[in-house]
């Protein structure tokens, strides 16, 4: 087993088309996952039983089930009933949907650390329902979660090699594409692993920067309350 750097060169630009539909794929997702994981996570603490108990039965109904099926679901079967996605937006759904279930647990750990009291002050200033939500609980309630809510941007990024099953062109399925075209296997798929081993490390470190700079925030509006 020999290292042909030269191989490595004329594969590079492609692998850089691959790590770019990754990172497009990831970055989309979160986005996708963050959104929804917040509206989930209030539409379980409604009053109304009906916008509960269906949120809370579809939150754990996607948790429940791997990825990868979701991923085949939405690309395979649903263009038989009449709803069809490209690779890449099938892919996003996918990764946005199945990370926002996680996303809405951790809000919602995040809301239910919000004191009593914060809601009771609220009502005694008259603020609205949409007010208190907006100015007085999700400050409260997002900022001590940034970092949780960052290590699923990382676990995300480390999923998108299952997007090659529904032929997204992210970076795995290009490795393997290259590997199979020339029977050279150590190159593209080292290559590939060089880089998710980079940018999680990188991520990590940014992580570790959110626990130390929003870490103490929950303490300090908790000593403050």
């Amino acid at each position: 087993m020999e290292w042909d750097w030269p191989f490595v060169w004329q594969i590079l630009p492609t692998l850089a088309e691959g790590a770019k539909i990754t990172i497009i794929a990831t970055l989309l997702g979160y986005l996708l996952a963050v959104t929804l994981g917040l509206v989930f996570a209030m539409m379980r603490r409604s009053q109304n039983g009906f916008v509960s108990r269906p949120t809370a039965g579809f939150v754990e109904f996607v948790r429940g089930t791997p990825l990868l099926v979701q991923l085949y679901f939405l690309f395979y079967i649903l263009p038989e009933a009449g709803i069809t996605l490209g690779p890449l937006a099938a892919g996003v759904i996918g990764l946005g949907l199945h990370y926002a279930t996680y996303t809405s647990e951790v809000y919602r750990a995040g809301i239910d650390n919000v004191p009593r009291g914060q809601w009771e002050a609220a009502k005694a200033c008259n603020l609205s329902y949409r007010q208190t939500w907006r100015h007085v609980v999700l400050p409260q309630a997002i900022m001590p979660v940034i970092p949780a809510l960052a290590n699923y941007l990382i676990a995300m990024f480390k999923e998108t090699p299952l997007l090659s099953a529904i032929t997204v062109l992210e970076l795995m399925n290009q490795a393997r594409s290259i590997a199979n075209y020339n029977y050279r296997y150590v190159e593209p798929i080292t290559l590939v692993g060089v880089f998710f081993l980079v940018i999680s490390l990188v991520a990590v470190v940014g992580v570790k920067y959110l626990e130390r700079r929003f870490g103490s925030y929950g303490k300090r509006g908790r000593a403050a309350t």
